[in-house]
């Protein structure tokens, strides 16, 4: 790409977002970006977020130790950071509807660092949970923000590509950056696990300044606008099928541990060694799942919700041997977030008007079922059925995802433009998807 005249690589200038650009520019990107240092700073922000989410599960145990509560006790630490995902994605993007979109992301990054240093410093549980609470509300706005921006700097037509970008970050986190801060709070105490990653917050906030153009909402987007989009039909089927669906993976990876351990026969020390190859497996999906997303959306997520099915009933046919057990959960590793990013992808493409809020209730209905995914497979777990139990229980959660999307959310989107025109930041040319 050229760079504008009033714009360099270093200092672009500031850039409409769709509805008030040049003809094209949605498709083709923004001029005068950077491109990969760009989709690198959202990454490391994805990454950021991922180390912090995911290691808070392997602490608990430290937590509840320090102070002085019973693990179960010690875990509302974590459901309190979903609830502030839930919570804060649809409601600070709307809110925030007018602000520019580079600098909203250095807003909700200062903020999610602000919430790991409360959290590091909370002396009792309750100030854990009200921390923990607080570093989750801007997490959902961040992704869905910065899924749009990534879209702006390369082009609607790569907009699966820049959302597999982010979410590549997040699951790297659960390659590297998960063992090691949970390693740092094992052996420094959990408090200094939260402070490395107010230090990677400021890495990342460094990387935004640096990098991410300006790019100024739609002209006549507001609150009002953001909030009328809630009442968009398709958007919430996508949502339920995505909240519904993606409960199944859940339901098997809350439980991964004793499923190893007690099923499979490992030792405790290999754990750490299955997540791991579990994340890679994620960033093989996350790859994967954004070069379909550019040539149909729709039809990857058809094709996510049945691989994923597949391979959680691999996972309970297989339990029981080792080398087809960690075959099985890297397998689901990868068809999980093939349908992840195909998911993200159609509720940008279901919310032409606010994308931005399409894309963060996306990362809402990922944790309604991460929640709901733990909790069903522990009851089931809780009636005697076993560690395998929660895989059919899986397989079932995510057929549920695919026939809603099949019956009622199949619809396309109007106004086809080329391989899809959509929009990057507030307001957009709607996409066949």
């Amino acid at each position: 790409m050229t760079p504008s005249p009033s714009a360099t690589p270093t200092q672009p200038a500031p850039v409409p977002a769709p509805g008030g650009e040049a003809p094209g520019a949605a498709r083709e990107g923004l001029p005068g970006v950077r491109v990969r240092p760009a989709l690198l700073a959202l990454a490391v922000g994805g990454f950021t977020i991922g180390t912090t989410e995911f290691a808070t599960m392997g602490l608990l145990p430290q937590i509840a130790r320090d102070l002085a509560v019973s693990i179960p006790v010690a875990g509302h630490v974590i459901t309190a950071y979903a609830l502030g995902v839930v919570v804060g994605a649809p409601l600070l993007t709307a809110a925030a509807a007018r602000v520019d979109r580079r600098v909203l992301l250095l807003g909700l990054m200062a903020a999610y660092t602000v919430g790991n240093t409360l959290s590091s410093l909370a002396d009792s549980i309750e100030w854990l949970v009200l921390a923990r609470f607080l570093a989750g509300l801007p997490h959902g706005a961040f992704f869905g923000v910065g899924a749009a921006m990534g879209t702006a700097v390369v082009g609607q037509a790569r907009r699966g590509a820049a959302v597999a970008t982010m979410m590549t970050g997040l699951t790297v986190a659960n390659v590297v950056g998960v063992p090691a801060s949970t390693w740092v709070g094992q052996n420094l105490g959990w408090r200094s696990a939260f402070l490395v990653v107010a230090v990677l917050g400021v890495v990342t906030l460094a990387g935004l300044w640096r990098w991410l153009p300006a790019v100024r909402p739609a002209a006549g987007t507001t609150v009002r606008t953001e909030v009328a989009a809630l009442r968009n039909r398709q958007l919430w089927i996508a949502f339920a099928a995505a909240a519904i669906g993606f409960g199944g993976m859940f339901a098997v990876y809350s439980y991964i541990a004793p499923l190893v351990t007690e099923v499979t026969g490992l030792a405790e020390a290999t754990v750490p060694i299955v997540l791991a190859v579990f994340g890679l497996g994620m960033t093989v999906g996350t790859v994967l799942g954004g070069r379909m997303a550019d040539r149909s959306v729709l039809r990857t997520v058809y094709v996510g919700f049945l691989s994923t099915a597949a391979t959680l009933a691999l996972v309970a046919l297989t339990g029981g041997q080792p080398v087809l057990a960690i075959a099985s959960l890297v397998a689901l590793g990868i068809t999980s977030q093939v349908l992840a990013i195909a998911l993200q992808t159609r509720l940008m493409d279901v919310s032409p008007a606010a994308p931005s809020l399409g894309a963060a209730l996306c990362h809402s209905a990922l944790n309604v079922g991460n929640a709901s995914g733990a909790f069903f497979g522990g009851l089931v777990i809780a009636s005697g059925l076993g560690y395998l139990a929660p895989a059919w229980l899986g397989v079932a959660l995510t057929l549920a995802g695919l026939v809603i999307v099949a019956t009622i959310g199949r619809r396309p989107v109007v106004g086809h433009v080329g391989d899809g025109a959509s929009v990057a930041g507030q307001g957009a040319v709607p996409v066949n998807a």
